[in-house]
């Protein structure tokens, strides 16, 4: 480094760190690993688009549900502090308030591509010409591999079954008007609209009020697979009249790897009896479980949806994050998730300019959430990454073969997180010459 690009450097770390001064968010609430690499104790941690890190709470909580199995035992379903047997619905209000739903509306439980296996059994009903399933050419595997065994499963081609709607050429993300586009005018083939409402790839936040308005009008049914959204962005999913959504807990709800997800069906479709369901212990309403009838008598709510019995030190972490969720509120979260994004945004740019990094996540912050992504002109995402980690301390997320994702959550990330992700790439990446 000249001795100009060292004081420039300097100078721009003490603006982020005076940024942080005046926009601390909530780090002190979380366990941040400590960096494996590089000159900072901690990690600059951007992958809570992958795996968000751990409340200190969590642990606290959880050990205090595992007491009152080792005091209680099998009396810990109801005489536990908080009793095992209705345990679910301490989470139901706020995973409502979450997505913008009704309580009767949501349910925590299962996990994300059971769940939308789940929901697909009632909601994708191949019938006459209406038989195709819609998707992103880029969704996440795990939803291309859930619908196409949809397909399969009614006797259909998945490779005719399902569409895959792609970017124009030359493009990255998916245009609106292109998708209400298409179900304007191959709507009446369509049985089901399936949609990642944040794409896991590129970041872009779809128009899930458009898209949900014009796929119900052209008679699909319309659904949303929200892994990248719930946390993340602002959602009304009663109000926009979606279906039906499900998504995980563990990105950017904090609630550890793997766990338990969350489901929503609008209220119209509460009760009908015209709707296929699997059901089980949990499906029947909860005042006849112990009458031990052979015959369910399903709640004309949400829970009809359920199977099992909750598993309860999975629902732990779940209920602090949301508790977590519910005290600083996605409104002032999404406040300072554009202030974040925005800033790294503006270091990026500084940093692609001369080298062969593109960000491929839409510039208009309406379309996004707090990801962006960059896409790498040389070598592999992966080997970016560990020298990321292991040279910088700086953890962001591979998407082979050349994408790369940075995620700065407003919950826990830096704006000097952020500088030393635009540091750590400038020393990392050659300019070209």
């Amino acid at each position: 480094m000249t001795t100009n690009e060292t004081e420039r450097a300097r100078s721009a770390e003490a603006e982020a760190l005076r940024l942080d001064a005046a926009d601390p968010g909530h780090r002190h609430l979380f366990h941040v690993p400590p960096a494996d690499g590089g000159r900072y104790p901690d990690s600059a941690y951007l992958a809570g688009n992958s795996l968000g890190l751990q409340p200190r709470a969590t642990r606290t909580e959880l050990l205090a549900d595992l007491d009152a199995w080792s005091r209680l035992g099998v009396e810990g379903h109801l005489e536990a502090e908080r009793p095992w047997l209705p345990y679910h619905e301490l989470l139901t209000a706020p995973a409502a308030r979450l997505v913008g739903a009704l309580p009767t509306e949501t349910v925590v439980m299962n996990s994300l591509t059971v769940n939308l296996h789940l929901l697909m059994v009632s909601f994708y009903r191949p019938a006459g010409e209406r038989t195709r399933i819609v998707i992103e050419d880029t969704a996440f595997p795990s939803d291309s591999y859930a619908v196409r065994s949809q397909a399969r499963f009614h006797g259909l081609d998945p490779d005719t079954a399902v569409v895959r709607l792609r970017p124009r050429p030359g493009e990255e993300n998916l245009r609106t008007e292109d998708v209400t586009a298409f179900l304007a005018a191959e709507g009446h083939t369509v049985a089901l609209v399936l949609l990642g409402g944040v794409n896991y790839l590129t970041g872009e936040l779809m128009d899930i009020p458009a898209i949900t308005a014009a796929g119900r009008a052209a008679g699909a049914v319309v659904g949303w697979d929200l892994a990248h959204a719930a946390g993340n962005v602002p959602l009304a999913l009663h109000d926009w009249d979606v279906d039906f959504a499900a998504w995980c807990s563990y990105k950017y709800l904090n609630s550890g790897p793997g766990a338990l997800g969350g489901v929503f069906v609008h209220e119209r479709h509460h009760g009908d009896d015209a709707l296929p369901r699997y059901e089980g212990w949990w499906s029947t309403a909860a005042a006849t479980r112990f009458e031990m009838t052979p015959v369910s008598r399903p709640p004309a709510t949400v829970e009809a949806w359920q199977i099992s019995n909750p598993p309860i030190f999975a629902m732990g972490p779940v209920r602090t994050s949301l508790e977590l969720f519910d005290s600083v509120g996605m409104a002032a979260l999404r406040e300072r998730s554009l202030r974040l994004t925005g800033y790294l945004e503006r270091l990026l740019d500084e940093v692609t300019v001369d080298r062969p990094l593109t960000v491929v996540t839409p510039r208009d912050p309406r379309r996004r959430g707090c990801q962006l992504s960059v896409r790498i002109g040389e070598g592999s995402a992966n080997e970016l990454t560990k020298r990321l980690r292991h040279e910088h301390g700086v953890i962001a997320d591979a998407r082979e073969p050349d994408v790369v994702r940075f995620a700065p959550v407003p919950l826990y990330s830096t704006y000097h997180d952020c500088w030393r992700v635009a540091d750590a790439l400038s020393a990392t990446v050659e300019a070209s010459s």
